[in-house]
């Protein structure tokens, strides 16, 4: 079945859309991953953020945020891909759809990490120590911005 991208500011997002983004992020972070904690941190409504997701015949399959950091640094977060459609490689498309988005920003995202080397694929390096965050272990990554030749 093929998926459809979709890339779109908060104002660009009719109610269901966000919806439907809003709960898989909940499904997959608070509910599966058992993690209480508040999923709207005001994020999704700045006016730099960009939301990037994939449908397949209509449904949310995978979603990631892309948000304007201080200094000109995108900030890739809330990767996630639905249960059902995981293992079809959905999260390296997201990703690879996401970077081409951000262009030659640099880029930084906080990797579970166990999912260290499927980010390190896709450019990004170990940029500091690893911590815990709601009980999940955490890596900071960084992807430098490329200089046009």
């Amino acid at each position: 079945m093929p998926t459809e991208s979709h890339l779109a500011g908060f104002a660009e997002l009719d109610a269901r859309t966000f919806h439907d983004l809003l709960r898989l992020r909940i499904d997959v972070f608070v509910v599966e991953q058992s993690c209480p904690y508040p999923e709207l941190d005001g994020r999704d409504v700045e006016p730099g953020t960009r939301h990037l997701w994939l449908t397949r015949d209509g449904d949310v399959v995978a979603y990631l945020r892309i948000l304007a950091d201080p200094g000109g640094v995108a900030r890739i977060g809330r990767v996630v891909v639905a249960p059902a459609a995981r293992g079809a490689g959905l999260a390296g498309a997201l990703m690879t759809e996401a970077l081409a988005a951000v262009g030659d920003r640099p880029c930084v995202l906080e990797a579970q990490t166990h999912l260290v080397d499927f980010y390190a694929g896709h450019g990004f390096t170990v940029s500091g120590p690893g911590y815990v965050e709601d009980g999940i272990p955490h890596t900071p990554m960084r992807r430098e911005g490329r200089v046009a030749a």
